[in-house]
């Protein structure tokens, strides 16, 4: 018995200098590739997340989150209406969905979101939950700064998170 494919259907979002990399599923958003990121990175996501992933360049079911995401960066769009396509533990999970929750234009520190999920000791966990999320912008993990206010690792590279946080009018971070 043959298995099925599971499509990943993306595209390149040019943003500045940078270049993001769009990826949905049938189900919604599964990954954005952040512009320091190659292409094989999304290849190893789908090889690891997906059941006989098959990749395909797709301007049409890429179109919605483009045009969202083209919207946040323009600074023209707050909140995102976009299905997500979320794969990972369920502690992940837990903490994507705390990342949800903080407001555009605010900051949370990690252990903020340690305590908001009822694991105040598991600092370290949710700040490799949060390098871990598969959609970042979307689900917000540039909000998330150290607990002295300095910017902290980001897997785009904190330029990238410093711009993010600037789109939304955030400048209450230090940086090194």
């Amino acid at each position: 018995m043959r298995q099925q494919n599971e499509h990943i259907y993306w595209e390149y979002l040019p943003y500045n200098d940078w270049v993001f990399t769009v990826a949905v599923t049938e189900k919604g958003l599964c990954r954005i590739l952040q512009p320091n990121e190659p292409f094989e990175v999304l290849e190893k996501w789908a090889q690891r997340h997906l059941k006989n992933p098959m990749l395909q360049r797709d301007e049409i079911h890429t179109a919605p989150y483009i045009e969202q995401l083209k919207e946040y960066l323009s600074g023209e769009r707050k909140s995102f209406d976009l299905s997500l396509d979320l794969r990972g533990t369920p502690f992940q999970q837990q903490v994507w969905k705390s990342l949800l929750r903080i407001p555009y234009g605010a900051t949370r520190s990690y252990s903020d979101i340690a305590t908001e999920i009822q694991c105040p000791k598991a600092v370290r966990a949710v700040g490799a939950s949060n390098g871990a999320n598969p959609v970042p912008i979307v689900v917000p993990c540039h909000r998330v700064i150290g607990k002295s206010g300095f910017l902290t690792g980001y897997r785009g590279g904190l330029q990238v998170k410093e711009e993010l946080l600037l789109i939304e009018g955030v400048t209450a971070f230090r940086t090194r």
